[in-house]
């Protein structure tokens, strides 16, 4: 049970990580045998360009899991805490919102109105499998914002996104190192006293 958690826990994480190896080296491949035998594997691009959109919203998913999506929160810092936890709460609420809505136009577009005849130009493969990212990286999604909710509200755990996190360390670091040098400067200024006294 823990292993089936864990790979759900990195699912967005594995798939975006096979989806870039993949479609980088279908382009890379497209590139040698064009520039070096002159020859043009015709369905590569399009199968690239489908896994690159299905990174995209893998990727975006992954990125709600990180609490990485920009917001502009810098009101928050002039009003109380509380009413900060409140709007940020409700403006989960409201994406949410948003999602599900999004998750029954999909799923309605990509199995009641969407023609199964509809093909991709150069593979031949049904437009449907192509499109059926969109309720599946919304529902998935929706999951993570859920999850970092929970663990926000209910558990109290500070979810930063690592970008954030990077650069509360280099302030951090900054003003140790800082500190550090001005208690250096002040060790060696005393130092310089008591030499002088000693003379």
């Amino acid at each position: 049970m823990k292993i089936i958690l864990k790979i759900f826990d990195n699912l967005e994480s594995y798939l975006c990580r096979a989806l870039l190896v993949t479609f980088v080296t279908l382009l890379f491949v497209q590139i040698l045998a064009r520039e070096l035998f002159g020859y043009s594997i015709t369905w590569s691009e399009e199968l690239s360009v489908y896994l690159f959109v299905w990174f995209v919203f893998l990727g975006s998913s992954y990125a709600a899991k990180l609490s990485a999506h920009n917001r502009v929160t810098f009101q928050y810092k002039w009003i109380p805490d509380k009413l900060s936890t409140f709007l940020e709460l409700l403006s989960d609420v409201i994406w949410v919102s948003f999602n599900s809505y999004f998750i029954y136009i999909s799923y309605d577009f990509v199995f009641n109105r969407m023609n199964l005849f509809w093909k991709s130009q150069t593979l031949g493969v049904p437009m449907k499998y192509i499109y059926l990212i969109l309720p599946i990286a919304f529902t998935l999604m929706t999951i993570r914002i859920l999850q970092v909710n929970y663990l926000k509200f209910i558990k109290g755990v500070e979810v930063i996104d690592p970008e954030s996190q990077e650069m509360n360390e280099l302030i951090n670091t900054d003003i140790s190192e800082d500190i550090n040098q001005q208690t250096d400067n002040k060790t060696v200024e005393e130092s310089a006293l008591e030499m002088e006294k000693k003379s």
